[in-house]
């Protein structure tokens, strides 16, 4: 399937808001898992028969788990005992069990195929994730308040964050961008040059005909958002099929390989 990255600069087609909203409403039929709430960082929700199980099966993305946040990756490493070079922090899709989901799992392979000579860990962000999609504030809080506890320890740590969908709102939100979902706590000034880069999957920002770049011009050198083409919930279509398809049409490798790019040291 065709697909667009979208960068500073690019014009991209939106539908109306009457219809995103229809689009919306369309993905809580179709995944119907409206999480009340998760605790625990690796804790898995329910629902062996849901639509993301099934999805996941059908890409062969594997596993009746859906990743936990766990370091790990590569050998060596220079940034003390327990931290990471890289640390890819990671908001799943809306209806996904709690984990990186189908997207941050291959994306954190991926950047740790990337980066042979750096460790590579990943933290799956902790938050609902629920249908009606006001759980994007609280899991931008839940990001930031983990890059901060990992700086405090780690600082040689660089953080690669993004999220497919709703875990998109999450990242916008986490990098300071208002009026994009529920209110939600930002990574503050000091630590934003730790965030190396930030890569999002059919980011709704784009209902408001807006990209990264635009609303957050501090991260638009570093930010890279991908849209498939005719995903209604990012850039103007009507199949909601591509706004399932990021798992399969080469956008994570190449968010990987962007990502790596933006890496120091």
């Amino acid at each position: 399937m065709a697909r667009r990255r979208v960068g500073a600069g690019k014009r991209r087609r939106f539908l109306t808001i009457g219809i995103c909203a229809a689009v919306v409403a369309a993905g809580a039929v179709v995944t119907p898992q409206a999480f009340a709430g998760t605790t625990g960082g690796s804790a898995a929700s329910a629902g062996g028969g849901s639509f993301f199980e099934r999805l996941r099966a059908r890409f062969n993305q594997g596993g009746a788990g859906n990743g936990g946040n766990a370091g790990g990756g590569n050998a060596g490493g220079q940034n003390g005992a327990g931290c990471s070079d890289v640390e890819l922090v990671f908001a799943r899709g809306t209806g996904e069990p709690q984990g990186l989901g189908i997207l941050g799992r291959p994306l954190a392979q991926a950047l740790a195929d990337e980066l042979p000579n750096q460790t590579v860990g990943s933290f799956a962000v902790v938050y609902a994730a629920a249908s009606n999609q006001q759980s994007a504030g609280p899991g931008a809080t839940n990001m930031t308040q983990h890059i901060q506890q990992v700086a405090q320890s780690c600082p040689e740590t660089q953080f690669v964050i993004g999220g497919y969908s709703q875990g998109a709102t999450v990242t916008d939100i986490a990098i300071g961008i208002r009026g994009v979902g529920t209110q939600g706590q930002a990574i503050p000034a000091n630590l934003r040059d730790k965030v190396a880069a930030v890569v999002v999957f059919g980011n709704p920002l784009g209902i408001r005909r807006q990209t990264i770049a635009r609303a957050a011009p501090e991260f638009a050198d570093r930010a890279v958002e991908f849209c498939a083409t005719g995903d209604p919930v990012c850039g103007g279509g009507n199949n909601f099929a591509a706004h399932l398809s990021y798992a399969r049409n080469g956008d994570v490798p190449e968010g990987a390989e962007f990502a790596a790019g933006k890496i120091g040291g």
